[in-house]
């Protein structure tokens, strides 16, 4: 009897309109459009879309998205913890932690014993609001690439929280309001600030607080966080407040106690973003793997190919290429460039 060879990650793995499609499983990874039947990385709002008739994703990235859309999450939502492997149509799937954001999740798919591992959006750096990065040892590894180039190299986040706080100790008479995703980022930067002493109370603009009181019940301890509204002006004084990056620049923030505007991206590292934006205070802090990174994952998951899948992808592909890696870029659709969550 004939032994069926091994297949490779392209004899099962595609890309059609809607982004990656599982085609033995019948399913999408992170699709850019509603489909049938969806597995979906994490909660950001460029990876997980509404309206999908099925969604399979970690709880807490299904609370996250019940949070978001409320009915339109998806027609059925399936749970899958991490580490649970389970069987769709002859394709296991196991969702295994990325340390992007909480519940964020690499897809590890087999069938007929290749296994392809999905990322998603993921970072090496420790962040006590979600579950670390694991490594995977993959047969194909699709990775993301938002700051794919050379010269991305993240400082430690610590540092730059040491200069949030130098910066207010030398301002106490300003408001510094920081600019922060509501989902990952806002979050992460509050843990930074208690880990770093600061235990007074932070004031939030009203679109962060929903996520964070859904870290908070689901074990994150985040400490006082007060509303940035019905005060008077001179209580903002010496305090920090956090805000989405759209309002920073906004009257919003003008009501302030002459606002300092900052603002927490691993995009900070181009000064011209920064002087575009209006930034006074830039932060280099991301969720993102930086060049580093990117190129000791794509060595340590042992993947004989490399899929690149949005961001600085020419630069990434090289790379591996260079490291004797199969390599190519996959140009999916839908992906945010800063790729993190601008909802």
């Amino acid at each position: 009897m004939a032994i069926s060879p091994t297949p490779r990650g392209e004899d099962w793995i595609r890309v059609t309109e809607a982004g990656l499609f599982v085609e033995p499983g019948g399913f999408h990874v992170d699709p850019a459009r509603p489909v049938d039947r969806a597995v979906i990385t994490h909660g950001h709002a460029d990876h997980a879309r509404p309206n999908h008739r099925a969604v399979l994703a970690t709880p807490e990235t299904l609370a996250i998205m019940r949070a978001r859309y409320g009915d339109a999450a998806g027609g059925t939502l399936e749970p899958l913890p991490y580490r649970r492997p389970i069987t769709l149509d002859g394709v296991t799937v196991e969702l295994v932690p990325a340390g992007h954001v909480l519940g964020s999740a690499q897809a590890v798919l087999t069938w007929r014993g290749c296994r392809v591992t999905v990322s998603g959006d993921y970072k090496r750096r420790s962040d006590p609001t979600c579950a670390p990065f694991e490594v995977v040892p993959s047969d194909v590894f699709v990775t993301e690439a938002t700051f794919g180039l050379p010269v991305f190299h993240h400082p430690p986040a610590e540092a730059e929280i040491g200069k949030l706080l130098q910066a207010r100790a030398r301002n106490p008479d300003r408001a510094i309001v920081l600019g922060v995703y509501a989902l990952g980022k806002a979050q992460r930067v509050i843990a930074l600030l208690r880990a770093a002493g600061y235990d007074r109370p932070l004031f939030l603009h009203g679109a962060l607080l929903a996520l964070c009181e859904l870290y908070r019940e689901h074990g994150v301890n985040l400490g006082e966080l007060v509303p940035a509204t019905g005060r008077p002006k001179a209580d903002f004084q010496g305090q920090i407040v956090l805000a989405p990056p759209s309002a920073i620049a906004d009257r919003w923030a003008r009501r302030l106690p002459d606002p300092m505007a900052a603002a927490a991206s691993g995009w900070m590292r181009v000064r011209q973003r920064a002087k575009q934006r209006g930034v006074e205070l830039p932060l280099i802090i991301s969720d993102h793997a930086d060049w580093d990174e990117l190129v000791a994952t794509i060595q340590e998951v042992e993947a004989a190919e490399i899929w690149v899948t949005h961001g600085r992808e020419e630069a990434l592909v090289r790379q591996a290429e260079l490291l004797g890696l199969a390599a190519r870029a996959l140009r999916l659709v839908g992906r945010d460039e800063d790729g993190e969550d601008a909802a």
